[in-house]
């Protein structure tokens, strides 16, 4: 079967219906194109990267597993869930002639995606409907899912590997190497600690998107209402922690991911305040003590982890992260350090945020932060 997205497209299509498919989004995992046929609704067409996700069908169950609980009894979800469609003759995808997985999902009309965070409502509405997808997806049983990625997020499991790959020969020459790993070494004691409270029975399983980032969290076309997240093929088991550290280290970042100098980073504490609020309205009752106990382990812990894996790809050839030049992986990694170092310097003011913004919390009416406007553009995508 031919790799053309346009013989593919036709699949999900009534035999002989018109269309019209283009290249849909910046993705850096799967290729994404936007079908728009003649008369059947649009529709998001994508090829599985088999190098990242080597079991799709595991991707597919999970999926219809998630659209199953969300169409029986999230209303509020099941509106703008991005529904995996089935080709025409049976199955969840159609296979190429190289092994490929193509599926099909439905396309949100009338939504967008935030190039970045410009008010405090929509930081409010990230937090909100990251809390409202854990909650909504709260009851289903761990056991059910199939992993997608395993190892991923296993912070102890990333540290091992940049272990294996820091030797004396590659550092000895590179200051800026021998610092970053410094900087590793003091914090090894702490980078197993959810690990260690998953392990001890302190924290436990739930579904995690995997991914909440903000260009994967679809606003309606005001930008003022969060409606779902998309980008599910990393929705698997996992300790909520991990969504909830990575959602604020890509949106808290207002620099972004490539500053002009690394040590101008900074973790917004007044965009962390927004997101809390919108989480912990929809998710806190959900959260255990002992849930709420390691937020803020969960908030240093995701930054550091990024920055293990970008020294430790760095390090073995810049073989996982695409790069444009040589020490790329090495200045992410100073990034995602120093925005740790920012964590860790406002540990008090972070731990009162989380406190705050509980739910019933006397605090809560209190502001803790300044929030100061961001003039940013808005992406239209879906």
């Amino acid at each position: 079967m031919s790799l053309d997205p346009e013989s593919i497209a036709a699949r999900f299509l009534p035999e002989g219906e018109g269309f019209r498919a283009e290249p849909l989004g910046e993705g850096l995992i799967n290729q994404t194109w936007l079908v728009s046929p003649a008369a059947s609704p649009r529709f998001v067409l994508q090829r599985i990267n088999a190098r990242v996700f080597p079991h799709p069908e595991r991707i597919a169950a999970n999926l219809r597993r998630i659209q199953a609980h969300i169409r029986a009894g999230c209303p509020e979800f099941a509106e703008y869930w991005p529904d995996l469609i089935a080709p025409r003759v049976g199955g969840d995808a159609v296979i190429d002639t190289e092994g490929g997985h193509w599926r099909a999902l439905r396309y949100i009309e009338g939504s967008r995606v935030l190039g970045r965070i410009a008010t405090e409502r929509q930081a409010v509405e990230v937090g909100r409907v990251l809390g409202a997808f854990h909650a909504a997806l709260g009851e289903i049983d761990c056991a059910e899912l199939e992993d997608t990625l395993p190892d991923f997020h296993i912070a102890p499991g990333y540290l091992a590997g940049l272990d294996a790959v820091s030797t004396a020969a590659r550092i000895a020459a590179d200051p800026s190497v021998r610092q970053a790993l410094d900087f590793v070494e003091a914090r090894r004691d702490f980078v197993p600690v959810l690990e260690q409270a998953k392990a001890a029975g302190r924290l436990r399983l739930r579904v995690v998107h995997g991914d909440p980032k903000l260009a994967n969290i679809l606003f309606d076309r005001a930008g003022e209402r969060a409606l779902t997240l998309i980008d599910l093929d990393t929705v698997k088991p996992g300790l909520v922690h991990y969504d909830i550290g990575d959602c604020l280290r890509s949106c808290c970042n207002r620099s972004g991911e490539s500053p002009g100098d690394p040590e101008s980073t900074r973790f917004d504490l007044a965009l962390c305040e927004a997101i809390m609020t919108g989480y912990l309205s929809e998710a806190g009752n959900m959260l255990t003590a002992e849930d709420r106990e390691h937020l803020y382990d969960g908030i240093r812990l995701i930054p550091l982890e990024l920055g293990i894996r970008f020294l430790a790809d760095h390090l073995a050839g810049d073989v996982y992260f695409r790069t444009e030049r040589r020490g790329q992986n090495l200045y992410r990694a100073r990034v995602q350090f120093r925005l740790a170092e920012c964590i860790e310097e406002n540990e008090a003011a972070l731990r009162r945020i989380i406190t705050a913004s509980l739910p019933g919390s006397p605090a809560a009416r209190e502001p803790l932060s300044h929030w100061e406007p961001v003039a940013g553009d808005i992406r239209v995508g879906g």
